[in-house]
């Protein structure tokens, strides 16, 4: 058994755990983080860098070099609904320096994240790790156990965050309770060439019954097909040929490429889960990001969410575990920074899922879109609201950490 020291332990490469152990390493505090995969590269991940991250990325002075990456600039999203085109959501008055949303894979985003952290001696990362365990003693979290690619470890740490996500094993391992919220959603999600006489921006498609979103990637669009939650089996029942009819009902520009979408092996199912912990820690032991509350991917909010909690975690714990280990008051001061933005999103995304999604998935005779849609096409400022809860979000953060010197390699 392999035994490591370090002041804080992270479980989850995911952007809430990098995020916070990046800005942890580079305030000079020592992190292990353990992401159970050997790499980052995982589909239909929550590809969408808001403003506010944007933002978190021109703070720490790389912004530039972050947007050579790969990516397309998205700054309004449309909806179709019958004859009905409008644009929805307009980014391009946010008070931010991108008022955009960059469509990058997650896996570039982590990957960039990790070359930052990597700067730092304080940093130590490792891929192929999974937490298994949690180490108490005396009634406090003291470290975990897990497996890597030589074999078991024990990390012993001041602080362990769980920011290992929706499906948690340290959350599964502990006592803390969860509130359900509900979810009567599930989502699938494929991908289909682009062409180049395509629409140019992303958008809503409503039409019988079917709620569709198809994000421009550039050379192909991601598409999500809202289904009734538990849904799945009956979309497969109806077979693929019936799927492809529906879906160039939505969007007749995709007829001559539908075909590429050979079998089912191509989509993959997201279960919509809405939820949160009562209580987000225990002596010893902090949870963000979706291990804390699972959010609905309306808004593509839930990554978001989840890097705001990073940097929160970083702000108010960075000076206390250069020194030590931290109280559980200061644990407490994390979740209440971060509860009332979690709290009100996820309280707008029932209200979508309950109020519009659900009856226009179950109404496939319906003639006109929702009010607030009819409202938002024909007064332009109204599209500047969503935008703001979208790209910015609530109570958005800022980086108070500075940089140590003495971390730097």
């Amino acid at each position: 058994m392999t035994t490591v020291q370090t002041r804080c332990c992270i479980t989850g490469g995911g952007p809430a755990g990098m995020m916070a152990g990046l800005l942890l390493a580079r305030a000079g505090v020592p992190v292990t983080v353990l992401e159970k995969h050997v790499d980052f590269f995982r589909d239909f991940r929550g590809d969408t860098i808001h403003p506010s991250t944007l933002e978190l990325m021109y703070e720490l002075g790389v912004l530039d070099d972050f947007l050579k990456l790969p990516h397309k600039n998205t700054s309004v999203l449309s909806m179709r609904f019958g004859a009905f085109e409008s644009e929805m959501v307009d980014f391009r008055h946010l008070p931010t320096k991108c008022k955009f949303i960059a469509m990058m894979p997650q896996w570039d985003f982590l990957d960039f994240l990790s070359g930052l952290a990597r700067r730092y001696r304080t940093f130590d990362l490792r891929m192929g790790t999974e937490a298994t365990g949690l180490i108490e003693e005396d009634g406090a979290v003291v470290g975990v156990r897990a497996e890597g690619p030589d074999g078991p470890l024990e990390i012993r740490a001041d602080l362990v965050i769980a920011a290992d996500g929706r499906h948690s094993t340290l959350r599964a391992l502990t006592d803390l309770e969860v509130d359900e919220l509900g979810a009567p959603i599930d989502v699938l999600w494929f991908r289909l060439p682009h062409d180049g006489g395509d629409p140019e921006t992303s958008s809503f498609y409503f039409e019988a019954g079917h709620i569709v979103i198809m994000l421009d990637r550039g050379d192909y669009w991601q598409i999500a097909w809202v289904i009734p939650k538990g849904g799945f089996d009956t979309v497969k029942a109806k077979g693929l040929a019936a799927f492809h009819q529906d879906l160039v009902k939505v969007a007749p520009f995709l007829s001559d490429r539908v075909s590429a979408l050979a079998d089912w092996d191509g989509i993959k199912l997201l279960s919509v889960q809405v939820d949160r912990l009562r209580t987000w820690h225990k002596p010893g032991l902090l949870l963000i990001g979706d291990a804390a509350h699972a959010m609905s991917p309306i808004g593509g909010v839930g990554v978001n969410l989840a890097i705001q909690d990073g940097v929160a975690a970083a702000n108010l714990l960075a000076g206390k575990l250069r020194e030590g280990p931290v109280s559980q008051a200061d644990l407490a001061r994390v979740q209440a920074r971060r509860l009332f933005p979690v709290k009100l999103t996820q309280k707008l995304q029932i209200m979508m899922q309950d109020q519009v999604i659900r009856p226009l998935l179950g109404d496939a005779e319906a003639d006109e879109p929702p009010l607030a849609f009819r409202l938002a096409g024909r007064f332009p400022k109204l599209r500047r609201l969503p935008a703001r809860v979208i790209g910015v979000g609530v109570r958005p953060e800022h980086i108070e950490t500075h940089e140590d010197p003495a971390a730097l390699i």
